[in-house]
């Protein structure tokens, strides 16, 4: 049997949850891009070994594409973009969030919440990185049948540079 849950927030909530992460990202702010991106690994991971409920479970992918987004050489995110996506994964390398991780059932719903309002300010990114690995692995296929190695591909790296392109008019519309 399950049950489903479904609330609302309201701007005001939005803004609260929005200074939560302002005042973690800044407890945090004397780390590291590589020791952020590990530290939001270690959350997957804790998370993955858990039993967390599965709306929870289903969210933390979002955060396994935040993570290769800051890391993937390939997509060579570029130096303006990197800030807001290493932000958002510094929420996750604070110990000390809204609900302690360790309470059962609950623990990791504050992080939930986050990642749902993290994916929402970073959708142009999100949308344009996994557009460019599907266009990745597509090439990959199709170069791996010719024997020819991706990492050289000039349409590969075209692709990329229109879905920055792209990500960036989305923005200014905004």
């Amino acid at each position: 049997m399950s049950m489903e849950i479904t609330f609302e927030l309201s701007d005001e909530d939005l803004d609260y949850f929005r200074s939560v992460m302002r005042i973690a990202v800044d407890s945090t702010n004397k780390l590291d891009d590589v020791t952020i991106v590990e530290n939001a690994r270690k959350l997957v991971i804790q998370i993955r070994q858990s039993n967390a409920a599965e709306f929870i479970r289903e969210r933390i992918g979002r955060v396994e594409t935040l993570i290769g987004m800051v890391s993937d050489s390939s997509w060579k995110m570029e130096a303006q973009d990197r800030p807001r996506v290493l932000e958002a994964l510094a929420y996750f390398s604070e110990p000390a969030d809204l609900i302690p991780d360790e309470i059962p059932g609950l623990g990791f719903l504050d992080d939930a919440i986050m990642i749902e309002i993290v994916c929402r300010d970073l959708k142009h990114e999100i949308r344009a990185y996994r557009d460019f690995c599907v266009f990745r692995s597509a090439e990959a296929q199709h170069m791996n049948q010719n024997g020819v190695e991706i990492e050289n591909s000039d349409w590969l790296e075209d692709r990329r540079k229109q879905l920055h392109s792209r990500m960036h008019r989305r923005h200014r519309k905004e």
